[in-house]
């Protein structure tokens, strides 16, 4: 399991890669509930992701580094994963799913890495292939303590800035990012509850949290949300730690997701792409308790005539 020691190293490690996001004040948002946003969005790469990505690369020996990687990724791990890459001066090859967003291969390519797109649930299989032919080293999206203490350097800054946070609402998908935030938070603010927030169409975790158990939905059923960037699933790893650091798991509708991508751009003046406004999503339904809440806005890779139709 990943420990707060594992956060701060990783906090050491990445902390000339990547931007200190402020907590931003929400002066619009309910009185008894005031609410932060920390806008990961603003990062090089347009999302959280880079933190993982350069945490995993840079603890590699220089030996194997040199190798080059490989990712697969809907999206913001594959733009991640080419930037750091691109830093390091190393090759990167990325797997990405064919009905991937554009702006997000196009941005994945612009960092000088290798595409290759491959059909609907098949990214892992292909990157299989993809390092038995190139040699690299595999830097998966949330499946690895590296990736998983990048991501917590969110926490760890959330637990900084305010030590008296209450509430935080962190999207979840395959976990990493809810596993590391957790972590941090739960370490140094244990009064604090965090709440992952997943949508209703792709719901799994929110189900194997209620089991007890991992379980699998199709990547079909998954693959409805709007939320692009919320259709993994958790791996035993991620599962492990979700059981121990969430407090619940909030489920929102595409609709809501919708609204809350609009309020963020209207209200906060903040771009972000539907996988990025569910905790705004959640905080809107009121389930959470009173208090100084933080929502982490993980992302903001939106295609422009997505973000027309939502705004219009």
């Amino acid at each position: 399991m990943v420990t707060i020691d594992d956060i701060r190293a990783a906090a050491t490690r990445i902390r000339a890669f990547v931007v200190r996001t402020p907590l931003l004040p929400a002066l619009w948002a309910d009185a008894e509930r005031p609410l932060w946003i920390k806008p990961e969005s603003l990062q090089s790469i347009g999302a959280f992701k880079v933190r993982g990505a350069f945490n995993a690369i840079g603890n590699l020996d220089e030996s194997v580094r040199t190798r080059g990687v490989v990712a697969y990724s809907s999206g913001n791990h594959a733009q991640a994963v080419a930037y750091a890459a691109a830093v390091y001066g190393i090759p990167a090859h990325i797997v990405m799913p064919k009905e991937t967003p554009a702006v997000k291969v196009d941005a994945t390519r612009d960092h000088g890495a290798e595409v290759v797109l491959c059909e609907a649930g098949q990214r892992e299989r292909v990157a299989a292939e993809v390092v038995e032919e190139t040699g690299g080293v595999l830097v998966p999206p949330f499946d690895h303590p590296d990736i998983i203490a990048g991501q917590g350097t969110i926490g760890l800054e959330i637990a900084e800035d305010m030590p008296s946070v209450e509430n935080v609402l962190v999207p979840v998908s395959g976990g990493g990012l809810a596993s590391g935030v957790g972590s941090a938070v739960k370490a140094l603010c244990p009064q604090a509850r965090v709440f992952g927030v997943e949508p209703e169409l792709a719901a799994d975790t929110a189900e194997g949290l209620e089991k007890g158990r991992r379980v699998d939905w199709s990547i079909e059923d998954r693959n409805r949300t709007i939320a692009d960037g919320l259709r993994s699933q958790p791996s035993e790893l991620t599962f492990a730690h979700l059981q121990q650091v969430l407090d619940g798991v909030i489920t929102v509708s595409d609709s809501e997701i919708r609204d809350a991508v609009r309020e963020l751009a209207l209200k906060a003046h903040l771009v972000s792409e539907p996988s990025g406004a569910v905790a705004l999503a959640a905080y809107r339904q009121g389930r959470t308790p009173p208090g100084r809440t933080v929502m982490v806005l993980s992302g903001g890779n939106i295609e422009p005539r997505a973000l027309i139709d939502i705004l219009g």
